[in-house]
């Protein structure tokens, strides 16, 4: 049998209903888009400040490397999640999956997490532009010079399109999961 290419409507990957064309790209992306913020992260479980002034003088806690390493997989971990949103896995359970495998996902077993992380990320990620230009009371950490600050914002800022990617995959996982 030749191998063919096309999607089948038996694989697990395919979905009921087509996602539209921009969202498989964009999950597909997003662990992209998070990576350069989980690498910034990682000389701090090391004690290396990246130009930070640090004000306190306290030691680094023992456990402050698999604190960070691990924060760094949990970020990774729920971006890659995100292709459920338009992956056949995040409407109908693979197989493999001891107990509930093979049953279909309720549509607001999906929606309502996403829904409510999205939310969440913009309002943890999204207020650092605030923290730039010191509005509403919000302050940006220092940096000892400006070689150090132009790499962090570059590495985190696109950390605050997270949110919104989330959003929007959701959305487009509602319209092509809602009663016809």
């Amino acid at each position: 049998m030749p191998i063919s290419l096309s999607p089948d409507a038996t694989a697990p990957s395919a979905t009921e209903r087509p996602a539209p064309a921009w969202a498989p790209r964009l999950a597909r992306a997003l662990p992209f888009v998070v990576l350069p913020h989980c690498l910034w992260r990682l000389p701090f479980a090391f004690g290396f400040t990246m130009g930070m002034v640090d004000l306190s003088a306290d030691p680094q806690p023992w456990w402050s490397p698999a604190y960070v390493l691990g924060l760094s997989v949990l970020t990774e971990a729920l971006a890659l999640l995100c292709l459920g949103l338009v992956s056949g896995w995040g409407e109908r359970v693979p197989d493999r999956v001891p107990l509930i495998g093979g049953r279909r996902v309720a549509p607001a077993a999906a929606i309502v997490p996403a829904t409510l992380g999205g939310l969440g990320l913009i309002a943890l990620w999204d207020t650092m532009p605030l923290a730039w230009f010191g509005l509403f009371g919000f302050h940006e950490v220092g940096f000892s010079n400006g070689w150090w600050m132009a790499p962090a914002r570059v590495c985190i800022s696109p950390v605050m399109l997270w949110g919104p990617i989330v959003l929007a995959l959701t959305y487009a996982y509602y319209r092509r999961r809602r009663a016809a």
